[in-house]
């Protein structure tokens, strides 16, 4: 017998490691599917709020928010580019200089939730960015990427040059920052369990059985 769980996967479309914790609890899920069922919603948080629409080059970035060192930044890199292949997931850092503003991305992804296709965009932003180097803060990418996930082009053109779902997506932000949520990825399974980064598919498999086997025998008991 399966466990049916909902799983909030707080992220951002600039994040490299919110990449690698799906792709992970993606394949968790998959090893997991004789004991778990999930319905996955993907919630805002944005790494960059101030971030202006032109953007800022990624190492001057990390090292003005972070302090690394060309170096660091480079081993870090071929850290994520290797933890993405390995989950099937590639990331080309030569195509990816600068790093973007992320809510008109947020809000196109609030209303594919509506229309039943927010996973699909979720995925196919990480690809235009990570793996293709667009710009995810440039409408036109976003409406040509809504299409590539499914979307109507039109209406998704016509979200983005509105403020429609600002206000929703600024408050699911501001929700999960009161929970306490300030680094992503963050998994929340069920309101009350939580995994937060790029675990390992083996960890994120073993949460998820156990929270299932907890959530059983609560259903016994009760």
């Amino acid at each position: 017998m399966t466990t049916h769980l909902k799983i909030d996967f707080v992220s951002d479309v600039a994040c490299p490691w919110c990449v690698i914790g799906l792709k992970g609890l993606e394949q968790a899920l998959a090893n997991a599917s004789d004991a778990v069922h999930a319905e996955i919603h993907f919630q805002p948080f944005e790494l960059n709020p101030q971030m202006g629409p032109e953007g800022e080059d990624i190492a001057e970035h990390i090292t003005r928010k972070y302090g690394s060192t060309p170096e660091q930044l480079a081993r870090n890199q071929e850290g994520i580019r290797a933890r993405g292949a390995a989950l099937g997931f590639t990331f080309d850092m030569d195509k990816r200089s600068r790093i973007y503003s992320t809510f008109d991305a947020h809000r196109l992804l609030h209303w594919a939730g509506i229309e039943g296709r927010q996973h699909e965009l979720k995925q196919a932003l990480f690809d235009a960015y990570f793996t293709d180097g667009r710009n995810p803060a440039d409408r036109d990418v976003l409406v040509d990427v809504a299409v590539r996930a499914g979307l109507d082009g039109d209406r998704a053109h016509a979200v983005l040059e509105s403020d429609q779902y600002a206000q929703e997506v600024r408050e699911r932000e501001q929700y999960f920052q009161r929970l306490g949520i300030q680094a992503v990825p963050s998994v929340i399974i069920d309101n009350q369990y939580l995994i937060q980064g790029g675990q390992p598919v083996e960890a994120v498999e073993q949460a998820l059985r156990q929270v299932a086997a907890n959530k059983q025998r609560e259903g016994a008991a009760g």
